[in-house]
């Protein structure tokens, strides 16, 4: 299936599509386009204005592209969830969720938009979201205690 973005993807946008080829489209093809209009008619909009899996109000106030993801498609994980938290906090700075992690990897995925292309940033940030799942899975889901050498 095709996806389409706007051009200079950011956190929520590369979450989406992290989420998108790990769950729901193994196979995705993504297309980053200037403006909605320039959507291509065989593609589903995500992480652009006025698209149903995009920024919108949600059941406990506004949420972000990669939530309406996770409700659209049903997805209940609770390690996805978890990540959405940090991805909400990241993008719309309202710090429901105190996540800690938001900044930080709010700056990184800003950073790998400014050095490279959208291709790039979404082959960058599969092993970080990656990463994040397996962590959070670790640590909260499995509650095994994760050896750390700092």
């Amino acid at each position: 299936m095709k996806w389409a973005t706007g051009l200079l993807i950011h956190l929520d946008g590369a979450a989406c599509a992290w989420v998108i080829r790990r769950v729901i489209d193994p196979h995705a093809e993504f297309v980053f386009v200037v403006a909605g209009d320039e959507v291509p008619d065989d593609a589903i909009p995500f992480d652009m204005p006025g698209v149903e899996l995009g920024r919108r109000p949600g059941p406990t106030g506004d949420e972000c592209a990669f939530e309406a993801v996770l409700r659209h498609y049903d997805l209940p994980d609770p390690t996805l969830w978890r990540i959405a938290e940090i991805v909400h906090d990241a993008e719309l700075c309202d710090e429901r969720y105190h996540a800690s992690e938001a900044r930080g990897l709010r700056a990184v995925v800003d950073g790998l938009a400014l050095v490279g292309d959208d291709a790039d940033t979404l082959a960058i940030t599969k092993p970080m979201f990656d990463g994040l799942y397996r962590n959070f899975y670790y640590d909260e889901i499995l509650g095994v205690p994760r050896n750390r050498a700092f």
